[in-house]
């Protein structure tokens, strides 16, 4: 399907927004159109308060994590007053970038370009042979802070100061989430993935459980097959939606593994079995099961790619342990093998819906939040009418 030249009206999109079971998916074009993707960069990443990492990249004063998100270069640096800070990752002298993508460690920020030099804290401490310069003043050249915010040891971050604060967004998550103690949770790995597909395409598939009996059929195929008898979309309250499903055991292993015993502070429903799966917009697929935890985190590069970067989360005490490396192998064997037919699945989907002879198909019943996010991003990107 080519897109047409008023690629934003809302009439092409009305297939889109009629109940679940009369709904059509969205025209293929938002899935290939560069135009459609740089209004999603525009009115959606440049706007929201997104995810883009844990606080255990950043664990001491000095560490620091540099990443591009969305086009802009930024810095995630905790200060020698332990506080974490996010930056633009841009030189105020011409702009170089400071910091190269990746995490490190620094005492101070330098400028691989004209040996500017800035504090953890943002402040210049130096800037060459400027005193010459009328009228500047170092106080006033610091680097260019960005909007910042952490929760349950994740780190998000808004380029847009007028959003409401990252309390908002969240809404009633952090209680829902409260009994699996994510503050005392540890960063045990963290994989990164390059996919050849749209983020949406990801994100839909992360949120239903329709394609489980197919492409997870040999792994996880079992708790699909559970979950006709205990799985709940509940009503958020925030920035989000979220899924609970009632199973036996734990979700982050294959069956017949040994794992982790359940985290002490379950309580009610979740103690007797189960996983909350909120994703938070507009990327951030959170699972947590009884036992441990896990996130994907995407970062959009294109409107036909997108980096995936999987972070595994064990409760504090569990790395303690001296048998931890050995019982750890068997969750990120589950993970690395489900990860890697998600993405096949989503890479092949993206090939499809690029050919001009795909067309909008029809929904399932059991893909109520495929439909539901589709018009989320419809609600942020389209005019008025």
């Amino acid at each position: 399907m080519q897109p047409p030249a008023d690629l934003f009206h809302p009439r092409h999109y009305e297939a889109v927004r009629k109940p679940l079971l009369q709904a059509e998916t969205l025209p293929t074009w938002c899935y290939t159109s560069d135009a459609f993707y740089q209004r999603e960069v525009e009115r959606i990443w440049r706007r929201a308060w997104n995810f883009v990492g844990h606080v255990d990249q950043v664990a001491k004063p000095g560490d620091y994590l540099a990443m591009e998100f969305a086009g802009v270069p930024l810095i995630i640096v905790r200060g020698k007053d332990s506080v974490i800070r996010a930056f633009a990752n841009a030189c105020r002298h011409r702009g170089s970038t400071l910091l190269d993508d990746g995490t490190g460690h620094c005492s101070t920020i330098v400028c691989p370009y004209h040996s500017w030099s800035y504090g953890l804290d943002g402040t210049l401490l130096g800037a060459p042979e400027m005193h010459k310069t009328e009228g500047f003043k170092p106080a006033e050249n610091g680097l260019v802070e960005l909007r910042f915010g952490t929760w349950g040891g994740f780190l998000f971050v808004c380029f847009d100061n007028a959003a409401p604060p990252l309390a908002t967004w969240l809404g009633g998550l952090p209680e829902k989430l409260e009994c699996y103690g994510l503050d005392d949770m540890v960063l045990a790995r963290r994989k990164v993935f390059d996919m050849a597909c749209n983020w949406k395409i990801f994100v839909e598939n992360a949120k239903e459980s329709y394609h489980i009996g197919t492409v997870h059929k040999a792994t996880i195929n079992k708790y699909a097959s559970a979950r006709s008898a205990g799985y709940w979309v509940e009503e958020p309250t925030g920035e989000y939606v979220v899924t609970f499903a009632q199973h036996e055991n734990s979700m982050a292993l294959l069956q017949g593994d040994a794992g982790f015993p359940p985290i002490e502070t379950l309580a009610g429903r979740r103690e007797a079995g189960g996983t909350y799966a909120p994703l938070l917009y507009p990327s951030t697929y959170l699972a947590c099961t009884i036992d441990c935890a896990w996130y994907l985190e995407l970062h959009p590069l294109g409107p036909n790619r997108t980096r995936l970067v999987h972070g595994a989360l064990f409760p504090r005490s569990r790395m303690q342990r001296p048998d931890f490396e050995q019982l750890a192998a068997n969750y990120y064997k589950r993970w690395d093998i489900t990860i890697e037919e998600d993405i096949i699945a989503s890479d092949r989907q993206q090939q499809g819906v690029a050919s001009p002879y795909c067309l909008p198909g029809r929904f399932s019943h059991r893909e109520p939040l495929v439909h539901t996010i589709d018009n989320w991003v419809l609600d942020k990107v389209l005019d008025a009418p």
